[in-house]
């Protein structure tokens, strides 16, 4: 989980003050001391917390809450508004054909996150083409041509020719009729004189519309000035930090990021080539604060579905109390490309401060044998569940090579499932609410063709 000691702390936060019986200035004073604890263990610049922490403060003892809001939600809220804009840095990529120019220096996992980044705008239909532009590391072009062939994108490349600008303009030909058009470029160990005339060369051959820096989170603090180095020398447009899954260093990086100005659009959250995902503050706070990130989730599932009709159908069933095991199969399914469990879960509200009472692990292989049990059902049996009983579980049992208690384990789950939901669908803030997001991703969807 991203910065996962951070949100703890910040949820612990949380917790202490849904705990107490009056907000009083001993309290705010107390909460603001463990919060300065909190963002200078991951590394926040010391006056930037103070800032942050002093406002905070001063708003928790002078501030009355908005009508129908209890002092306590009040006090949440201020937390979540000033960390949003500790980080808060502008718009993420525009969906857009384009053309987008990478770079960074050695070791910070550019031409890693030029394959994440191809894959995801892959999965928001657009066509695209990368161009293998690091004339310097000898394995750069075959790295970039696996992770192409891996998620289906053609790369183009010129083994031997060390003329960089060259090989992208012929490489821009090339791709004439792609939507997009990503260059992977060379790195250095610094920002040397010929790096920086490399790169003024190729911005020239490809006029592109977004310069793109790939920064390691790892370096913490010192990534608001390489940032500005990068961006005084080729004009940056925005930033993707790599490696913010489990570095305590990853505060650092993004508030210190943040600092310049600079967009930060993307962060790479693990090795995986979906480990990937658009940085958007107010959904990243709410998820270290335990509030969840539904509009993410909803994404997600977006993405990963094969079938988005399904999709729809599945959504609309939930909302209806509807809910097949055709349909719990579909939500496993999807769940399981979405990454591993615990990041899924955190983007459920209230279900990031379960921490320590989940096993992960242990549901991951639940899952995995819950649908093992699906597939050895005929199409009546998960469109009509309550038809499953006596001989019909042995022979699903039979045939998934569990036990009978597996697949009674599994019919357990879906009727804890179906009640859930269930309840869901008669309560008409949350459905209201999933009817709008569903609506705003069909709006989402329109745009990014047009």
């Amino acid at each position: 989980m991203v910065l996962e000691g951070l949100g703890k702390s910040l949820r612990d936060v949380i917790a202490r003050i849904g705990s107490s019986s009056v907000v009083d200035e001993e309290l705010v004073r107390e909460i603001s001391k463990e919060l300065q604890r909190a963002l200078l263990q991951a590394d926040v610049n010391v006056q930037l917390v103070l800032e942050i922490t002093n406002r905070i403060q001063e708003r928790a003892l002078n501030e009355k809450p908005p009508a129908g809001k209890s002092s306590k939600d009040h006090v949440v809220r201020i937390i979540h508004d000033e960390m949003v804009s500790l980080l808060d840095n502008g718009e993420g990529l525009v969906l857009k054909p384009q053309t987008i120019m990478m770079v960074g220096l050695y070791g910070q996992g550019k031409t890693t996150t030029t394959g994440k980044l191809a894959l995801f705008l892959s999965k928001k239909g657009f066509s695209v083409g990368l161009i293998g532009a690091d004339v310097y590391r000898p394995a750069a072009l075959d790295q970039l041509q696996q992770l192409g062939a891996k998620i289906n994108v053609e790369v183009y490349g010129e083994p031997g020719n060390k003329n960089a600008a060259e090989i992208v303009k012929n490489g821009k030909k090339k791709f004439s009729d792609k939507k997009i058009v990503i260059i992977d470029t060379s790195g250095r160990h610094a920002l040397e004189e010929d790096l920086i005339q490399e790169l003024k060369d190729i911005a020239e051959a490809s006029k592109p519309d977004e310069r793109v820096l790939v920064l390691d989170s790892q370096v913490g603090q010192q990534a608001g000035p390489q940032a500005d180095a990068f961006n005084k020398a080729v004009g940056v447009t925005a930033v993707i930090l790599t490696k913010m899954d489990g570095t305590a260093k990853g505060g650092g990086a993004l508030s210190a990021v943040a600092r310049t100005k600079a967009r930060i659009i993307f962060i790479g959250t693990g090795e995986h080539i979906r480990d990937f995902e658009p940085f958007n503050a107010g959904r990243f706070i709410s998820r270290l604060l335990g509030m969840g990130d539904l509009a993410t989730l909803v994404e997600m599932a977006k993405d990963e579905m094969d079938d988005e009709a399904a999709m729809e159908q599945l959504a609309k069933n939930m909302m209806s109390g509807r809910f097949t095991l055709t349909d719990m199969y579909h939500q496993m399914a999807a769940v399981s490309k979405m990454g591993p469990l615990q990041k899924v879960m955190s983007m459920i509200p209230g279900f990031s401060n379960m921490e320590g009472k989940i096993d992960y692990e242990e549901s991951q292989k639940r899952l995995i044998k819950f649908r093992v049990i699906m597939d050895s059902m005929t199409v009546e049996e998960k469109d009509e569940p309550n038809v499953i009983k006596g001989k019909r579980i042995e022979r699903i049992a039979k045939g998934a090579g569990v036990t009978p208690q597996d697949v009674r384990g599994l019919l357990k789950q879906y009727n804890q499932s179906k009640k859930m939901l269930g309840s869901m669908g008669k309560d008409r803030k949350v459905r209201k609410k999933m009817m709008q997001q569903m609506e705003k991703m069909d709006m989402d969807g329109l745009q990014d063709l047009q």
